[in-house]
């Protein structure tokens, strides 16, 4: 590692986060289904039906995803104030939107189909990650 310049330092900080960003995801979703699952089996316990259940718990979860992500996760490709961090904040969203239909859908067959809603979350919640952290690391915070 070059302590001199030419960004040698900053490039292998930038390497670090790239290749702990799996992890520090995988925490910060872990959080962030912390607030999904609680607020899915409240809304649930008052007699909301499943998938707009689903639906509300996870855009919760959007919220406290993004706080983590672009402070803990991706701190290396968060975009600079402006412009072009209105547009990462909408790629986001949109990578959100993506997950929220799949765990919506998958949630919604799952109890037309009579299964419990909540091992319909489970399932949703694995198809929903492996999306959202394809979107978010190769596009929304892509370097």
């Amino acid at each position: 590692m070059s302590l001199a310049g030419g960004g040698g330092v900053m490039d292998e900080v930038k390497r670090f986060l790239r290749h702990a960003a799996p992890s520090r995801y995988l925490a910060a979703s872990a959080v962030a289904l912390g607030f999904d699952m609680g607020s899915f089996l409240m809304l649930l316990a008052l007699g909301i039906a499943a998938a707009p259940a689903a639906a509300l718990s996870y855009a919760l979860g959007i919220g406290v995803h993004w706080f983590i992500s672009s402070r803990a996760v991706f701190v290396a490709g968060v975009a600079e104030r402006g412009p072009a961090r209105t547009r990462q904040k909408a790629l986001f969203v949109a990578s959100a939107l993506v997950g929220l239909a799949l765990t919506a859908g998958i949630v919604g067959l799952g109890a037309a189909l009579g299964l419990d809603p909540r091992l319909a979350k489970i399932a949703a919640v694995g198809v929903s990650f492996t999306a959202t952290w394809l979107l978010r690391a190769r596009i929304v915070f892509a370097v």
